[in-house]
């Protein structure tokens, strides 16, 4: 088992990008790790994540250039890890937020990595994308409604990280994954 691509999937809203802040914040150092910076198709926004910004016409003339190990379409946008991203997989932990839809792609490309998969209870998930005040009570609805529980791919390991309570709590349930991943001890 190689778990050195750690591969982050979980609904919209439910606390990656928290999470992972949480993780980068308390990980120990004898655990390097590289978080893999996303380009995508659309612009940065005031306290959102720090991807690579780009146009949809660049998107795909680097799509066109096989510029990205993994990349997926999700909410009309285009999603992609360029190469110089996970080129460090020999020398430590590579975290990539990822696709759910997209999981298989990447578990062929990568054999052997680790998922982990943040997720929380219905009420939780439709109190906190209230509280984003992003989409309508319609389309948070029809959002919740297209759950849907992951498979892991053979030979992948697998955590599911409840974040349902506190972030120390889901932190340290992510923390314990991680250190899972990298021993190989369960």
């Amino acid at each position: 088992m190689n778990a050195a691509l750690i591969y982050v999937v979980g609904p919209s809203g439910v606390g990656k990008d928290s999470l992972l802040a949480w993780l980068r914040c308390n990980l120990p150092e004898h655990l390097p790790a590289h978080w893999a910076q996303r380009t995508i198709d659309r612009p940065r926004v005031p306290d959102g994540e720090a991807h690579e910004s780009i146009t949809p016409a660049e998107f795909k003339r680097l799509l066109a250039a096989h510029s990205f190990a993994m990349h997926w379409q999700a909410n009309g946008h285009q999603y992609g890890i360029r190469h110089a991203e996970i080129t460090s997989l020999a020398q430590q932990q590579v975290f990539v937020n990822g696709s759910r839809e997209h999981l298989p792609n990447a578990a062929r490309a990568f054999p052997g990595m680790g998922i982990l998969h943040i997720t929380a209870n219905k009420e939780v998930l439709r109190r906190r994308l209230l509280l984003r005040n992003r989409e309508s009570i319609a389309e948070i609805e029809q959002r919740l409604n297209r759950l849907i529980a992951i498979e892991p791919p053979a030979g992948c390991a697998f955590f599911e990280i409840q974040n349902n309570d506190s972030l120390e709590a889901s932190g340290q349930q992510l923390l314990q994954a991680v250190i899972s991943l990298k021993t190989g001890i369960r």
